[in-house]
């Protein structure tokens, strides 16, 4: 499409891809060329990362929102974006972009205990040079075979250190050992004479002969793959085999060693699994695996059952909301993404292995980059939300032209008093952050919507003002479809009914909705029992199964008196056997009423396991939940009810969901890149985008991709991690 006048863009939603869209598309060296509009359902931006600011300027989340030290692509957007800000306003609190965030080294697991009840590990990852969205020097960390280098140096640690453990003499001392071999020549005839005389002289059933392959095969996978893959084979399977005939007389009845028994099973299945499998040698890299499930996978790989049901794997499924429907009985993860996702966390990330917002993701996320893109001149219209996607009339098409979208056709929730713009931010404690609610002062009869519960973001909610038809050449020229794939069967019949392909994307690339609690307390976490540091905590027992102690959130909240603790927890909600209809206006508040008595069941029962002084044998001691009110607990009020002012959530919209990433289905996501129709591109967590998982860092690498798709920028060599060809 060749277009002499500024180039109209529709970005539909708003979310992290859709604002990637919109950001790189709006970049001040495009000159203007693009002509950003963004159309929001509902008066606040984010999609499943949207916030809100509730009682005491309480932060209301979706779920657990966390960064990871590798959103290279995240962070680099984002750190333009405040310094974008900082330029124009250098007084601004939280101006820099390292003061939004706060580090946390620490991450936890649970597990059943030889003993008895529930025993909770906390590691620390120490901090890594560098910070994610930094120029990348020219050695690639997201390469496959940096990647399994940097597992072998994790073997040779943990398998050294179970050794030592094991040789500890009674008085104390340890046993010491000099591995061979540390300072060797590395070019491939070397590395490939060495191997030759391990396998040869039976040198691997020596703990020295074991840790000198170790460091031969992490010197091999740094390497251009141009030795024999036979070769490589064979050495990582007799490694393989030599490592467990060592620890076969292991008594693993304490806690802490089976753990780390079962993930130096877990990294030799890997190792053995992308040598059977040829990874190194595929074009496709780990995507060849996509087809099995993950856990399938480790097995068919010499994985013992206790390794693939080990906390640290369930630990990996629960981060990812990996159960189809919601079930726990049907976790699944496509191998190859599980393994890319869960290497790059470990062996990847840059400054710190978690980085926590000091808001909410809305004040520290979206209301940045909302006041950036408004700078830079383009428009978000609030309260529109996106009835149909309408196809042009194929007979009106020339021979060999493509297809495109016609029309957008849109219901007006809510219409603006005088026809003005919508104001959606407010100021907390210099912060601008969006509300739990709209201000319905800005709204032409607001007051009647606000009594009669109008809800903006509920898709069974199909109350309007107006409709309104958006038409190519004249309000637009390119649409990025920026929503959920939850929303494209509910918006995109006509391109459903004519494409196979979009059918089995749809079909085929599922989602799962989530639940989230939220807990303020008047007790700090060593009043409840937790003496553990600060951690982000996964694989503990259902309905709750990942927990993040959020205490450094209330500084930014006012509350009087303050709370002394704040905790998140988050897991999948089922789905119901039937898709309830579009009209059951009734639904989201009867799952809401779901998730909380998910939540009363799990603190009465569960959560003394965790937090063993925050309940008794009669069950949570409600009396230390804080009330944003101010009030202090009555006899009357300490019992179950007390839960009705924390916050709580079901999220079950179509474009709240989670997308999942199942075995076999990558293969039917399509890319942003891909030009079936003339002027739509596709943008979200959903797509073919190079990460393709349910996080902030594939919606971004997303958005780069359908800002390329329209203005052939960013190049994708600068999109980090995107390897596809």
């Amino acid at each position: 499409m060749s277009i002499d006048r500024p180039v109209k863009v529709a970005i539909i939603g708003s979310g992290c891809a859709a604002v990637a869209a919109a950001f790189e598309l709006t970049r001040p060296e495009h000159r203007g060329k693009y002509r950003v509009t963004l159309y929001q359902m509902g008066w606040r931006m984010g999609g499943k990362g949207a916030s809100g600011r509730g009682p005491a300027d309480r932060i209301e989340e979706h779920g657990l929102h966390i960064w990871l030290g590798f959103y290279e692509n995240a962070f680099r957007l984002l750190r333009e974006c405040y310094a974008e800000l900082k330029q124009n306003d250098p007084s601004r609190r939280l101006a820099d972009w390292q003061d939004a965030f706060i580090r946390e080294p620490h991450v936890g697991i649970v597990d059943s205990s030889r003993q008895g009840g529930w025993v909770a590990w906390t590691a620390l990852f120490p901090p890594v040079d560098g910070l994610p969205g930094d120029p990348l020097s020219t050695h690639n960390p997201f390469s496959l075979g940096n990647y399994l280098a940097r597992a072998v140096a994790l073997l040779r640690s943990l398998f050294l250190g179970l050794y030592t453990w094991k040789e500890t003499e009674p008085s104390g001392s340890i046993r010491a050992f000099s591995p061979v071999g540390e300072k060797r020549e590395s070019s491939p005839e070397s590395l490939i004479a060495s191997i030759s005389r391990l396998l040869r002289v039976g040198a691997l059933a020596t703990l020295a002969g074991l840790i000198e392959a170790l460091a031969i095969l992490e010197m091999l996978l740094k390497s251009t793959p141009t030795y024999p893959e036979n070769l490589l084979l064979r050495f990582i399977e007799n490694i393989a085999a030599a490592i467990r005939a060592q620890l076969e007389d292991f008594v693993i009845d304490d806690d802490e060693i089976r753990l780390k028994w079962q993930i130096i099973d877990l990294v030799i299945a890997i190792l053995v699994g992308a040598a059977r499998f040829r990874l190194l040698f595929d074009p496709r890299g780990l995507d060849a695996i996509n087809d099995y499930e993950c856990r399938q996978w480790l097995r068919m790989n010499g994985a013992s059952e206790h390794s693939v049901d080990c906390a640290f794997v369930r630990g990996l499924y629960d981060l990812a909301l990996a159960y189809e429907d919601g079930d726990p009985a049907r976790p699944g993860l496509a191998a190859g993404q599980a393994l890319r996702g869960s290497l790059r966390m470990f062996f990847t990330y840059r400054g710190a292995l978690f980085w926590k917002m000091r808001a909410g993701m809305g004040d520290i996320i979206f209301a940045p980059f909302y006041e950036v893109l408004k700078q830079r001149g383009a428009s978000v219209k609030f309260f529109h939300r996106l009835e149909n996607v309408k196809l042009v009339d194929p007979a009106k098409l020339a021979p060999g032209e493509r297809p495109y979208v016609e029309a957008l056709e849109f219901d007006v929730q809510a219409k603006m008093l005088g026809d003005g713009e919508y104001s959606p931010l407010v100021d907390v404690k210099g912060i601008p952050s969006w509300p739990s609610q709209p201000d319905y002062r800005q709204l032409e009869d607001g007051s009647r919507m606000e009594r009669e519960g109008w809800d903006f973001e509920s898709h069974w909610d199909r109350r309007k003002m107006a409709s309104v038809t958006l038409r190519v050449v004249e309000d637009f020229d390119f649409v990025v479809f920026g929503a959920s794939i939850g929303a494209v069967p509910h918006t995109c019949k006509e391109i459903l009914a004519r494409d196979e392909r979009w059918r089995a994307m749809v079909q085929q690339v599922k989602t799962v909705a989530s639940q989230a609690i939220q807990l303020w307390m008047n007790e700090d976490m060593k009043s409840v029992g937790w003496n553990a540091p600060t951690v982000t905590l996964s694989a503990f027992v259902k309905p709750f199964d990942t927990w993040a102690d959020m205490e450094h959130l209330i500084a930014e909240e006012n509350w009087r008196p303050q709370p002394k603790a704040i905790a998140y927890f988050c897991n999948v909600l089922a789905d119901p056997p039937v898709e309830p209809d579009r009209s059951d206006a009734g639904y989201p508040q009867r799952r809401r009423e779901e998730v909380r008595q998910n939540a009363i069941q799990f603190l009465n029962h569960q959560i003394r396991y965790l937090w063993p002084k925050a309940a008794t044998a009669q069950g949570f001691r409600w009396e230390i939940l804080a009330d944003p009110t101010g009030h202090q607990p009555t006899p009357a009020s300490c019992g179950e009810k007390r839960f009705d002012t924390q916050y709580w959530r079901a999220n079950v919209n179509p474009t709240d969901r989670y997308v999942l990433a199942l075995p076999g289905s990558l293969k039917y996501r399509i890319s942003p890149l891909d030009n079936t129709y003339d002027n739509l591109t596709i943008a979200g967590d959903w797509t073919d985008c190079g990460f393709n998982e349910g996080c902030v860092e594939a919606a971004i690498m997303s958005g780069r991709l359908a800002a390329h798709a329209i203005a052939q920028s960013p190049p994708l060599e600068d999109i980090i991690g995107y390897d596809h060809p």
